[in-house]
């Protein structure tokens, strides 16, 4: 172990090599790579914290070092307390020597399987971060939530959610899974129709404050108010060729999903760079572009190359020069944060197509008003 600072805080930690990707997990666990996920976590608390405007009790169910949790207490000034609860014994003693540092804060390190009873009731944030699949732990994590708390999951499982493995996401989440580019936004999805069906069997509301898909996982920061009562949240298979958004190609009908926001518009506005944020400028780009993203926050996405392809354009519209084509048409539009030239659009798909024929053929006035098919944005079998 070696004494280190992730952000703001300053922990014991093994060392490792800094990768992009999942990590191989490990008796004490940490991955670098994640620490731009974990800026972001220390600005969605610093934001919640300062609207309540009061501090609350924590639980990070599998705590591994606690990196994350204990980065949450030092530098979001949301939490009064923080339970840390790890049932490794090698990862247990690391945590519990990073717990001591902030034990005047408030951090405690629990040798407990988060499976079982939580430590406590009530808490004010629930922090679950598994390597894997959260299901597991679901039931446990919202019954220690308190009424108005909030609840942070992390999914890694993308072989399943993502389309890889469509029986294994039908068998563990009830819902057959998108394939191809768009796995990633797909399996979101299923994962937030997921809480919120876990929520409501609990007697809960589900309100998502953030859903993103970021590098190799998917992540949901949440509100679970009592009262599930009867409102229908906006789950819905969807067909593989829907009369909105993109072909999503492949043998449909897919989810349950969630067809809803993934931001919650007016708790976006107050997210901003903490000073102590370990990636200051990724965190500043990815903050941006949620908050362009939020406008026109509809599934599923487009990219403009596939866009190209499907209408047998000679080469894809420039993404700036579309997204403007649409706007002149009366709809929304924006970039996304799923890939580098991705977009969402309030436009029905012909008009997307339209868009984009009308901006090819300005570049070369030899394109043909009418191309190809209409199976826009189908990801490849």
């Amino acid at each position: 172990m070696r004494l280190a600072r992730e952000g703001g805080t300053e922990l014991l930690l093994p060392p490792v090599v800094a990768k992009r990707g999942p990590a191989r997990r490990a008796a004490v666990f940490y991955n670098p790579a994640m620490s731009l996920d974990r800026d972001i976590g220390v600005a969605v608390l610093t934001a919640w914290g300062r609207a309540r405007n009061r501090k609350v009790a924590a639980w990070e169910m599998l705590a591994a070092t606690g990196v994350r949790g204990l980065r949450l207490l030092v530098e979001s000034r949301a939490l009064e307390s923080l339970d840390l609860t790890e049932a490794n014994p090698a990862a247990f003693e690391v945590l519990s020597s990073n717990a001591a540092r902030y034990a005047g804060q408030g951090a405690k390190a629990v040798h407990a399987d988060a499976l079982l009873e939580p430590p406590r009731a009530g808490y004010g944030y629930v922090e679950l971060d598994p390597y894997g699949s959260p299901l597991p732990f679901l039931a446990s994590a919202i019954r220690a939530l308190a009424p108005d708390g909030l609840l942070g999951v992390t999914a890694t499982d993308l072989m399943v959610l993502a389309g890889p493995q469509p029986a294994v996401c039908e068998r563990k989440y009830g819902a057959h899974p998108l394939h191809g580019w768009l796995g990633p936004e797909g399996g979101l999805r299923i994962l937030l129709a997921t809480l919120s069906r876990a929520a409501r069997k609990a007697q809960r509301g589900f309100r998502p404050r953030l859903a993103y898909v970021l590098g190799h996982h998917l992540r949901v920061y949440a509100e679970l108010p009592p009262g599930g009562g009867a409102v229908l949240d906006p789950i819905h298979l969807v067909p593989g060729d829907p009369t909105t958004g993109p072909t999503l190609g492949g043998t449909g009908p897919f989810g349950p999903l969630w067809t809803g926001p993934i931001f919650d518009q007016e708790f976006l506005s107050t997210l901003g760079v903490p000073s102590t944020a370990a990636e200051p400028r990724p965190l500043a780009r990815l903050l941006a572009r949620w908050r362009e993203e939020r406008e026109a926050d509809t599934p599923f996405a487009y990219e403009p190359n596939r866009v190209a392809a499907a209408l047998g354009l000679p080469k894809p519209p420039p993404l700036g020069s579309l997204l403007e084509e649409l706007r002149a048409r009366g709809f929304l539009a924006a970039r996304s944060h799923l890939t580098a030239s991705a977009f969402r659009t309030t436009a029905p798909r012909e008009e997307v197509e339209a868009a984009a024929r009308e901006v090819a053929r300005r570049l070369d006035p030899t394109t043909p008003r009418t191309t190809g098919s209409s199976r826009t944005g189908a990801p490849p079998s």
